[in-house]
């Protein structure tokens, strides 16, 4: 398959982008519950105790805490089953895939002078696959509104005939778009001279001329990951304040396997129309950012705790690529079938961009019950209004940016946790509530988590085994532009994670 630079034949164009859309802004800027099984089964709510590896991913003093130097290894397996409801047509399909999701280690440097009240120093490493993509969903059902043309349509309207008859390697991808419309017959120009830039719809309506009957079926299925690994130096102040910085770099790889299919029983016409056709977009993103993080631990009483942490906008540097291609056949009053393949076999690498994603605040507290429990709670700030795209002088970023702002909120996050200790055996259990970054609560709806695990200390050697169960609903549209009817996702994730710890 042939690869060609985007920007090397978009001439008539001063866009960077492609189609980069809201969804993708949001994927990047949120974070699933991940890490350790200890942190896991308790929900995250580690902000104020630390002395888990994973509560450096919160709040970077959490490392001083820790009083010997560990090592540990995380394994998770991860279950996805999602429900889909489109036109009122359910399908329900499932995803089940294995990750190591943590790697970490922190070093202890005690001080050798009693009478500094700097207690101790530590340095520390944790990676964590901070979002696992993998993922399928399908849906199904019958558009009595809308089909595939306003899609095409949408792009191709206000383009030059003569433009869309380039060669496909010197065209936009507007364009493009307009080329697969044109070859594969779904869409034909108002008229034939070269300076048309207005298109008609070839595929066939039914006895009401505004409606028809469109049986549509799509597939995603994603792979991939974001990752973050963080290099973490902590203090203590006399055993009271405990103070942490993080430098991180973030890793992400999503690839996005689209195929959308419709067919129509709507009445032949005398011309050829469509009859039925299948388009397929693979979507590859991939690159890496930077983020730091500040955080403090006080502790109030031997008991008592109060912390703060924040992570400050993740700073992407992206890759897309995109490869396209359409099969449609059509169909004429005389029962003549004929076929088009719209196969340019060649793959779009566009120029880089950079995206912004947001930053956090998290204030959290926790209870400890001397040697057998505690309880903690963190409260976290995030305001997606703020994810950016950039160059900003790109004219379809601004667009983009300020739809951004219109359409995401400040969301807050809940978590909470407690573990109860029976000599060397440790019960745990957790809660975690996440609202939703759209304002309208529906395109991405709150999340709901639960989840519980247990440990056993054998010594210098520690297993945690952790469950959750996180629910979310969405609205998802099979394309962003034309065909934005949307099919309601119910995903419930079940995952299963167990953490060897290691006293080095």
């Amino acid at each position: 398959m042939k690869k060609i630079f985007i920007l090397l034949i978009t001439g008539l164009t001063a866009s960077v982008s492609y189609s980069q859309e809201i969804s993708d802004g949001v994927r990047y800027s949120q974070d699933n519950l991940t890490g350790t099984a200890r942190f896991r089964a308790m929900g995250g709510a580690f902000g104020a105790l630390g002395g888990d590896l994973s509560s450096l991913s919160v709040n970077p003093a959490g490392s001083a805490i820790f009083n010997n130097n560990q090592a540990g290894l995380t394994f998770s397996n991860q279950n996805i089953k999602n429900n889909s409801n489109y036109f009122n047509d359910e399908m329900s399909t499932k995803d089940n895939s294995s990750v190591l999701n943590q790697a970490g280690v922190v070093f202890v440097f005690n001080t050798m002078n009693p009478n500094n009240n700097w207690k101790k120093i530590t340095i520390g490493a944790n990676y964590e696959n901070t979002n696992n993509f993998s993922n399928k969903t399908v849906s199904v059902g019958t558009n009595t509104n809308n089909s595939i043309d306003d899609y095409f349509l949408a792009y191709a309207n206000g383009i030059e005939l003569r433009n869309t008859n380039l060669d496909y390697r010197d065209q936009s991808y507007s364009e493009q778009q307009a080329y697969f419309g044109l070859r594969g017959k779904v869409i034909i120009p108002a008229s034939n001279t070269a300076n048309n830039t207005q298109y008609l719809t070839n595929v066939p309506a039914g006895s009401d001329p505004t409606k028809g009957k469109y049986y549509q079926e799509n597939e995603v299925h994603t792979v991939g990951y974001n990752s973050k690994l963080s290099i973490n130096i902590a203090t203590s102040y006399n055993d009271r304040l405990y103070l942490g910085a993080n430098l991180n770099v973030h890793v992400t790889d999503h690839r996005s396997t689209r195929t959308f299919y419709e067919d129509n029983a709507n009445p032949l016409q005398a011309r050829e129309t469509i009859s039925n056709l299948r388009f397929n977009n693979e979507i590859y993103t991939y690159g890496n950012g930077f983020s730091f993080q500040l955080g403090a631990i006080g502790k109030i009483t031997d008991s008592f705790r109060l912390g703060v942490a924040y992570e400050s906008n993740t700073w992407y540097e992206l890759y897309d690529e995109i490869t396209q291609s359409l099969f449609t056949t059509t169909e004429n009053s005389a029962n003549e079938v004929f076929d088009y393949a719209v196969n340019p076999n060649i793959t779009n690498v566009y120029k880089p961009y950079t995206l912004q994603t947001p930053g956090k605040f998290t204030f959290s507290g926790a209870y400890i019950f001397g040697k057998t429990g505690l309880i903690s709670l963190d409260y976290s700030i995030k305001d997606y209004g703020n994810t950016k795209f950039k160059p900003t002088s790109d004219s379809g970023f601004r667009e983009l940016n300020n739809d951004i702002s219109n359409q995401l909120t400040t969301s807050g996050e809940l978590r909470i946790g407690g573990e109860y200790k029976i000599k060397r055996l440790s019960l745990r259990g957790g809660y975690r509530f996440e609202g939703s970054p759209y304002k309208d609560g529906k395109t991405i709806g709150d999340l709901n988590s639960y989840s519980g695990g247990l440990g056993y200390n054998f010594g210098g050697t520690k297993i945690d085994l952790a469950y959750s169960y996180t629910e979310r609903e969405s609205n998802q549209g099979f394309f962003a532009t034309g065909l934005t009817n949307p099919a309601k996702i119910n995903s419930k994730l079940n995952n299963v994670s167990v953490t060897l710890l290691f006293e080095l």
